[in-house]
């Protein structure tokens, strides 16, 4: 029982990495930001749990979220649509020594 008792913490950090590495693999910002947030959300909720068993049935549930999130990421990769202001690169005219971006602030409506 000690072994278990060991490893459960190890498991629930694990899971929760990989949860959120695959949720970064989503092509859209959206999908993107709302498996990060359900992934956070989820583990501060279950954050109190004590007992072995319902740790135990919390953390297969976040296994099963991790195979279907990756078949989504997966299929996510396949339609793939242009990207939305907030998830764009770099831009601007690099100054100075070290090639740094100088971004420009569009305000919005003239």
């Amino acid at each position: 029982m000690a072994s278990v008792a060991t490893s459960t913490p190890t498991q629930a950090r694990s899971l929760y990495r990989s949860l959120l590495r695959q949720a970064r693999q989503f092509a859209a910002y959206n999908f993107r930001e709302y498996a990060l947030r359900r992934t956070r959300d989820a583990f501060r909720e279950n954050q109190q749990l004590k007992d072995e068993r319902a740790i135990q049935e919390a953390i297969q549930k976040g296994l099963k979220e991790l195979q279907g999130l990756k078949r989504q990421t997966v299929v996510s990769q396949f339609f793939q649509f242009d990207r939305l202001v907030v998830e764009g690169g770099k831009t601007g005219k690099q100054t100075g020594k070290d090639g740094g971006i100088v971004r420009q602030k569009d305000t919005g409506w003239d």
